[in-house]
């Protein structure tokens, strides 16, 4: 299936947000709000999902429009990567989720651990800088960056969370079945190449 659509929908959306912040008369602002209006609409009318709903996802975007950032950890012991299992689909991933405001990059990846998964993490190294739209991810309303940390395990225990169900350490050739919508296969042999290699640069779209 084509998604430009999603693609189109979000620019006209973060055009008509960022016009509703800057715009300079009324006859302006209503003209960006009925651009608002048909993202919107194309939106739930493409995902199916119920216009109320979208609505009430951009009701807190004022201001410039910019991608919401995705924090994830690469945590390794004896030569397996710690990942989580989500209760929302049973799938597993990186220990990570959405970046919260008043956290730096760093803080947000290292307290996204120690909720999701039990275990105490230092960040280490910026891995990874992703265009999510330039991975094989499903489409998401939203447009995001990926942001993926090296970090050192310190202590802990796996622990169950709100979110997750089980964590556990994986050996690359070993990888229980994945929520793609959060990482993907490429991603996590990725951080096994920066595992393998401490000196290999960070890699961004």
């Amino acid at each position: 299936m084509n998604d430009d659509w999603l693609e189109w929908a979000r620019r006209l959306q973060a055009i008509a947000q960022t016009g509703l912040e800057f715009a300079l008369s009324d006859y302006d602002r209503e003209r960006y709000q009925a651009v608002r209006d048909i993202a919107l609409s194309m939106l739930a009318a493409g995902t199916g999902v119920e216009r109320r709903r979208v609505e009430s996802l951009f009701e807190g975007a004022t201001g410039y429009a910019t991608p919401k950032v995705d924090v994830r950890a690469a945590v390794f012991r004896d030569g397996r990567i710690l990942l989580v299992k989500e209760r929302s689909d049973g799938l597993w991933t990186l220990p990570g989720g959405w970046a919260d405001v008043g956290d730096s990059p760093a803080a947000a990846v290292e307290r996204e651990v120690r909720e999701e998964s039990g275990f105490e993490v230092r960040a280490v190294k910026l891995a990874a800088v992703y265009d999510r739209n330039r991975h094989p991810h499903p489409p998401l309303i939203h447009h995001c960056w990926k942001l993926f940390f090296v970090c050192e395990l310190l202590g802990g225990e796996p622990r169950p969370s709100n979110e997750t169900e089980a964590a556990d350490f994986f050996a690359p050739d070993d990888l229980p079945p994945l929520s793609i919508s959060r990482t993907t296969p490429g991603q996590i042999a990725h951080m096994f190449e920066h595992l393998r290699d401490p000196l290999r640069p960070t890699t961004f779209d």
